[in-house]
């Protein structure tokens, strides 16, 4: 049994379409796809939700940990670096730098939790990736932190478990596959463009992952669990693909 911090979603503000299709052409795709003639809305949404299925596995196999994302000169940073969430800006979450603590849960041998001088203490590296939203549009970003997986290994992570699960300040979640978690470039941000994280781009902590979509990079991140049960995420429960790589 793990804790409820592994799962504890927050109530959309408004859904979004998982799929860029209109219904009748989704059902003229997946019929196709699936040799099946598809009626219903259920049977679209089961439909839809075998395919992305297949789409995960499919990613994961293709997935190589030891291939590094494409990485940029300063001078092609994109300034300003554009603000995406299912939030307005101006409703970003106030988060108090001396309260905050990173709990830490599930198949790990030290569950203590981390203030932020504590994060902050840690070895850092810079890295300068490409972000790419699923809405189609992509940016450049100076991004500072420590490996996600130097930190794994500080506190005991059993990285044999096949999921890193983070929940958010603001309710936003998102897991990720063990193999992404322990990918050299996944990293546990704290600057971004040498100031600290401010609060657009996820203050304290973010999670950067230049081998995933935008949406799988998780922002004011307040917990971290260990785990080998399924537990989804905001956008994943809505119909977008889990492993969405790049």
């Amino acid at each position: 049994m793990f804790s409820a911090l592994a799962v504890r979603h927050c109530q959309a503000p408004a859904r979004a379409n998982a799929s860029r299709l209109p219904a009748g052409r989704r059902r003229r795709a997946l019929a196709f796809l699936t040799g099946c003639d598809i009626i219903d809305g259920p049977s679209v949404e089961n439909a839809l939700r075998i395919v992305s299925r297949f789409n995960d596995r499919v990613q994961a196999w293709l997935f190589n940990p030891n291939r590094l994302a494409p990485t940029y000169p300063e001078t092609a940073i994109t300034r300003p670096f554009p603000f995406n969430a299912y939030y307005r800006e101006e409703n970003a979450p106030d988060i108090d730098e001396d309260d905050y603590k990173l709990l830490i849960d599930g198949l790990v041998d030290d569950k203590r939790p981390w203030t932020l001088d504590q994060l902050y203490a840690l070895p850092q590296e810079t890295q300068i990736t490409r972000l790419v939203c699923v809405e189609g549009w992509s940016a450049i970003g100076k991004w500072t932190g420590t490996p996600l997986r130097e930190f794994l290994r500080r506190i005991g992570a059993d990285t044999r478990a096949k999921y890193v699960h983070f929940t958010c300040a603001e309710g936003y979640s998102s897991s990720i596959d063990m193999a992404t978690a322990l990918h050299p470039q996944t990293q546990l941000t704290f600057k971004y463009d040498g100031e600290v994280l401010p609060p657009k781009y996820g203050f304290p902590m973010r999670v950067r992952i230049p081998t995933k979509l935008g949406f799988k990079n998780p922002k004011h991140v307040i917990g971290l669990v260990v785990l080998n049960n399924y537990t989804g995420g905001y956008w994943e429960d809505q119909g977008y693909d889990w492993f969405s790589g790049l």
